[in-house]
């Protein structure tokens, strides 16, 4: 099997039809999305469309979850929480229906899908550091032996033994059965490691290879929407173009 993996689209049409026309490319076998396919961004129903018509499975992130009233997001600071308030109000019933019935993870055997940190899949942690990584030592027994994680927008991948984490710092790497394997996906439309490009990612099961990828995207004309929507705060797009 060939998987496409992407995560954290956050209502940005432009990087991710960028990020399918590439996946298109790649001929996965299977498309999966980890979630936060709303927040921030200035298309939230044009990317639910997209996704849920193409996806084999789609995670609820934490952004889903708030704008599908299945939790509390009254703690966001202000700016993102009326992006959330926004979205909910402008949803189509079929969007906001299906964001009401995502799961909360997915598994193809050993090859498991979840939004933040596989150890309490509704409080939505993050693992983007060896530390963080560490806390699912105790539950490795129930861990794929891959697991793809959204959540943190970064690039991160993790090696994780019965007694130690280590982190993978290539972009493309082979997958090895005495370990378990954590990995972060990045974000297709607000990426924050300070590179513009929208991420993705393939794992190749039959290799047991799995690889980072970017791409390039109008990243003004995604800007351009949040600017002209004077209900969304500038800084969604103006944090675009610094990748932040």
């Amino acid at each position: 099997m060939r998987y496409g993996i992407f995560s954290d689209t956050h209502g940005n049409l432009e990087a991710l039809e960028a990020v399918l026309r590439c996946l298109d490319r790649e001929n996965v076998d299977a498309l999966i999305c980890l979630g936060d396919t709303v927040g921030y961004g200035a298309q939230p129903n044009e990317c639910c469309d997209r996704i849920r018509a193409i996806t084999r499975h789609t995670i609820l992130g934490n952004h889903d979850a708030a704008v599908a009233g299945r939790m509390d997001y009254s703690y966001y600071y202000d700016a993102a929480r009326e992006a959330l308030d926004l979205h909910a109000s402008i949803l189509s019933p079929a969007n906001m229906a299906w964001l009401q019935g995502l799961q909360y993870s997915e598994r193809d055997d050993d090859v498991h899908f979840c939004h933040g940190s596989p150890v309490d899949l509704e409080e939505f942690e993050y693992i983007f550091s060896v530390e963080q990584a560490q806390t699912c030592i105790p539950i490795w027994e129930r861990l794929g032996l891959a697991t793809f994680i959204g959540h943190s927008h970064l690039c991160k991948s993790f090696a994780i033994s019965k007694e130690k984490v280590y982190e993978v710092v290539t972009k493309e790497f082979e997958i090895h059965d005495e370990f378990r394997y954590v990995i972060s996906v990045g974000s297709v439309g607000q990426p924050r490691d300070h590179d513009p490009r929208a991420s993705y990612t393939i794992f190749d099961t039959g290799r047991g290879y799995f690889s980072f990828k970017r791409v390039e995207y109008d990243v003004a004309a995604a800007a351009q929407k949040i600017f002209n929507d004077h209900r969304l705060s500038d800084s969604f797009g103006a944090r675009l173009f610094a990748g932040v």
